[in-house]
C-alpha cells in the first residue's frame, strides 16, 4: 500500500483512505516516522477492512451505466418542475420562505441552503425514489430554521417527516450509484 504522510500543526495522528490502496496519514509536526508507522501498524485491521470495502464499492460503481447528455438534460428539465413543486408543497409545512431554487450537477452534495434562503439541489436526485427526494427538500427547507445539523434541526425534520431516517439510509446505500450515473466514477 502507498502511504502519504502529511505533517501539520495538529494534535493527533489520523488515517484516511480515499482509495483502496492509498493511505494518507495526517500527523503532528513533532511525531517521528517510526511513531507514525507504529500507529499505522496498530490500525492495520481497520485499514484492511476499509480497503476491502472501498474495493467492493469501486467494483460496484464500475458497473454503473453513465447517463447520456440527453438523459441528463431530461433530468434537469424534470428536476426544475418536480423539485420546484416539492419545495412549494413543503415550505408552508416547515413554516419557511425561500429564495431561488437551482438545480446543479454536484459531485458530493444532495442539496444546500444559503443564508439568503437560496436552495440548491443535485440533478441526480431525480434518479432516487420520491420519498428520498421529499426528504432532501424537507432537509434543506429545515435549514431555513436551523443552519446546522443540531438536535433542534433534526427535530424539525422529524416533525415534517417522522421516518426520514429511511431516506437517509437509502442515500447511504444507493447514493454513490446514482451519483456515478450522472458523473461517472
Amino acid at each position: 500500500m502507498d502511504i502519504e504522510i502529511i505533517r501539520s500543526k495538529r494534535k493527533s495522528i489520523a488515517i484516511q483512505l480515499k482509495e483502496a490502496d492509498k493511505i494518507t496519514v495526517r500527523a503532528p509536526l513533532r511525531v517521528s516516522d517510526k511513531e507514525i508507522m507504529a500507529f499505522v501498524e496498530s490500525k492495520m485491521a481497520w485499514i484492511i477492512s476499509n480497503s476491502l470495502k472501498l474495493k467492493m464499492k469501486q467494483e460496484k460503481l464500475d458497473k454503473v451505466r453513465l447517463l447520456s447528455d440527453q438523459e441528463i438534460a431530461e433530468l434537469y428539465k424534470s428536476a426544475k418542475v418536480i423539485i420546484g413543486e416539492k419545495v412549494r408543497q413543503y415550505a408552508p409545512i416547515v413554516g419557511v420562505t425561500y429564495g431561488r431554487i437551482t438545480i446543479r450537477k454536484q459531485k458530493s452534495r444532495w442539496g444546500s441552503c444559503s443564508a439568503k434562503g437560496n436552495l440548491n439541489f443535485n440533478v441526480a436526485l431525480m434518479r432516487a425514489p420520491e420519498k428520498v427526494l421529499d426528504y432532501v427538500v424537507v432537509h434543506e427547507l429545515c435549514h431555513r430554521l436551523e443552519m446546522n445539523h443540531s438536535a433542534r434541526f433534526y427535530k424539525e425534520v422529524r416533525r415534517v417527516m417522522p421516518d426520514y431516517e429511511q431516506a437517509e439510509r437509502w442515500l447511504k446505500v444507493h447514493g454513490d450509484e446514482i451519483m456515478a450515473e450522472v458523473h461517472g466514477n
